[in-house]
């Protein structure tokens, strides 16, 4: 029977930790300086809460921004709860940390991506990237998003022998 560290969950899991208590900072403190997220989320979670409306208009994925308005932001265990402006009308979300596609702040150009197991199949049989990828590149809207086209691949790591640093 052998058994094998499955990096990947950890690694989801160390990153939605990270969301997490950059989103309870922000709660108790405050957005600092020109901090702003854009945060996309799977709509179809079965634990995210949202309108109707909003469901309809956004039946598979949607990106909130958190940025000038915002209120009753409440970090806990498993998601956030977040009342956003839609057109002049406040909706309650509970976005779960689990529906998080990605988290992106583009005041550092810092990203987070994360892919579901169905893309993650995908991307086997497609020899891709790994599941998740830490960026500082995201782009800021869906109009740069498609103009870096190719540019946005990711990069292949050297492997270095330490061999050839023995004496």
């Amino acid at each position: 029977m052998s058994r094998s560290i499955d990096y990947g969950n950890l690694m989801h899991r160390a990153m939605r930790g990270l969301i997490q208590e950059v989103l309870a900072d922000v709660a108790d403190n405050g957005l600092p300086g020109n901090h702003h997220f854009f945060i996309t989320f799977d709509t179809t979670h079965e634990d995210a809460r949202l309108a109707d409306w909003l469901r309809d208009r956004y039946p598979r994925e949607m990106t909130v921004v958190l940025q000038h308005w915002f209120d009753n932001l409440v970090v806990g265990d498993d998601g956030f709860g977040i009342s956003l402006n839609f057109g002049d009308s406040p909706e309650r979300l509970f976005i779960p940390y689990d529906s998080i596609l990605t988290f992106v702040d583009p005041s550092v150009e810092f990203g987070l991506r994360f892919e579901t197991q169905d893309q993650e199949s995908e991307a086997e049989d497609a020899e891709a990237s790994p599941p998740l990828r830490a960026r500082r590149d995201e782009p800021e809207t869906e109009a740069e998003a498609d103009a870096a086209g190719d540019e946005d691949e990711a990069q292949d790591a050297e492997v270095v022998q330490l061999d050839k640093f023995r004496k």
